[in-house]
């Protein structure tokens, strides 16, 4: 498997976050473009990766993740969460997910 996918995760609850905006650009451009977007199903994952491997290619990236409207509260820290990273390997499949409170949320390259 190649390619580019997320899923999101409310450490709050502990429970997958349905219904947040996922959008996929490309940074090396100025501005970045806009390659894909969804929002996450049932399970926090978007339906179809935001990169499929037919699409895999190396270079720099931003994964934004719209958590402000599902958390809706007065306390969220942020709106919008950006995520940048590179795809050096565009043979390898690249997992993003994103663990978050209304006040807090972390990353990392999952499998």
């Amino acid at each position: 498997m190649t390619g580019i996918t997320t899923h999101v995760l409310d450490i709050h609850t502990g429970l997958p976050m349905a219904g947040v905006q996922v959008e996929l650009f490309d940074v090396a451009s100025d501005p970045p473009t806009r390659i894909s977007g969804g929002r996450t199903n049932a399970d926090g994952r978007t339906d179809a990766p935001m990169l499929p491997g037919t699409a895999a290619r190396t270079g720099h990236f931003e994964l934004r993740f719209h958590v402000g409207d599902y958390f809706k509260s007065s306390d969220v820290l942020t709106e919008v969460v950006p995520v940048r990273f590179r795809v050096f390997d565009a043979a390898q499949h690249y997992h993003v997910p994103m663990l978050c409170a209304p006040w807090y949320f972390s990353t990392y390259r999952g499998s």
